[in-house]
């Protein structure tokens, strides 16, 4: 595998003369680099703990920026539509069901901003809030927040919370911690990072359904109903079905687009994805998801702690959302419906409402507890 330049701002810079950004740029963007045999940078802003820009090269040996986002730093938090560009939702990310769980005997209640339940902790949630930048180095960034109780909505205690952004050979990695001060509380987090490896620049298609996903030890998946909020049911994905991405290495993510199962596969309405597979029966620090574009040659290989991943493949895009200066091509300009993807590394959705799965102790932290998560990327070319 050829190591890939990693770069999170938009000038060319000689590898040898990258230097860290120990102070922000005047819109608020942090950069962190490695000198290995390429350079790599990841650029940041405090809002959200967010990801603004990845760069890597293609097989042509071009920088393409494979993550979605904004120009205007600012304009993250402006964005009404707030689709959590690359950013941490806490401290419960994805569903709650009913927008309620229950501990101990005693029922709290969350904000409903998803029909009848709760999305990523509501419309205070961390991926809405300033971090604290605590600590910069040449290639290491750590944010921090305090979130007291009721700041997300029906959620008990205090939480404090970092998580880690560090680059090293060909490799951006991720490291989340966070406490329970003084009572039981949910705590299950993501990164919520959108890619499209080819930029948008695919003169045939801006739409993600060429790309191919592997996740050869994800052989299960959770039903969902037309909300997209889990049924209970655990399901295996039939080999060549709409959800099987684990018996072949280079099913395309739109493999089953002809199939009566594509539509309405993630809700109502909805064609594609927007649920959770399992990771059953893995060897530790593997590649346990492969995300690759023939057209650009990019593959992206995910390792992680955690249990499961969520997939979500941008069915609510209305293109009105613009795409970065780095991206598209002629007159696209856009994020068009299905041109991208989130993929969201995590425990079980809305398992502190499924006593089933066994997922209360792992999903339910505290009080004087810690939780950790941790993921990788590994940038190379097919």
């Amino acid at each position: 595998m050829r190591l890939l330049h990693l770069r999170c701002i938009l000038s060319v810079l000689n590898a040898v003369e990258i230097l860290a950004t120990t102070v922000p740029t005047e819109d608020g963007r942090y950069t962190i680099t490695s000198k290995g045999i390429k350079a790599q940078v990841c650029t940041f802003i405090s809002y959200g703990a967010t990801l603004t820009n990845l760069f890597v090269n293609d097989k042509s040996g071009n920088e393409v920026d494979v993550v979605l986002g904004y120009d205007n730093a600012s304009f993250y938090a402006q964005d009404k539509s707030h689709p959590t560009y690359n950013s941490i939702p806490g401290r419960y990310a994805n569903r709650i069901g009913k927008a309620q769980f229950t501990i101990d005997g005693k029922t709290f209640r969350t904000q409903r901003n998803d029909g009848q339940n709760t999305l990523h902790s509501g419309t205070n949630n961390w991926s809405y809030r300033n971090w604290n930048v605590t600590s910069v180095s040449s290639d290491s960034i750590t944010f921090s927040i305090v979130d007291r109780e009721g700041e997300s909505t029906g959620m008990p205690g205090q939480v404090e919370a970092n998580v880690t952004y560090s680059v090293a050979n060909g490799t951006w990695s991720i490291r989340m911690v966070a406490t329970s001060l003084n009572t039981k509380t949910p705590l299950m987090l993501t990164h919520h990072t959108y890619f499209n490896l080819d930029a948008y620049k695919n003169p045939s298609t801006a739409l993600i359904w060429d790309h191919t996903l592997s996740m050869p030890y994800a052989k299960r998946y959770l039903a969902i109903d037309g909300n997209a909020l889990p049924t209970g049911k655990v399901l295996a994905a039939a080999i060549g079905s709409v959800n099987d991405f684990s018996s072949q290495a280079n099913f395309s993510l739109g493999h089953a687009r002809g199939s009566s199962q594509f539509k309405g596969n993630c809700g109502t309405n909805c064609e594609g994805y927007n649920g959770f597979w399992i990771f059953d029966d893995h060897p530790r620090d593997i590649v346990l998801l492969t995300l690759a574009s023939l057209w650009s040659g990019i593959k992206a290989e995910l390792r992680t702690n955690q249990v499961g991943v969520v997939l979500y493949t941008c069915a609510w895009s209305d293109g009105s959302a613009n795409l970065k200066r780095a991206q598209g091509m002629g007159s696209r300009k856009k994020v068009e419906k299905s041109s991208c993807i989130a993929i969201e590394a995590q425990d079980y959705v809305d398992g502190i409402n499924h006593q089933e799965w066994d997922r209360m102790d792992a999903q339910i932290t505290g009080p004087g507890e810690t939780y950790i998560w941790d993921s990788s990327w590994t940038f190379g070319t097919l």
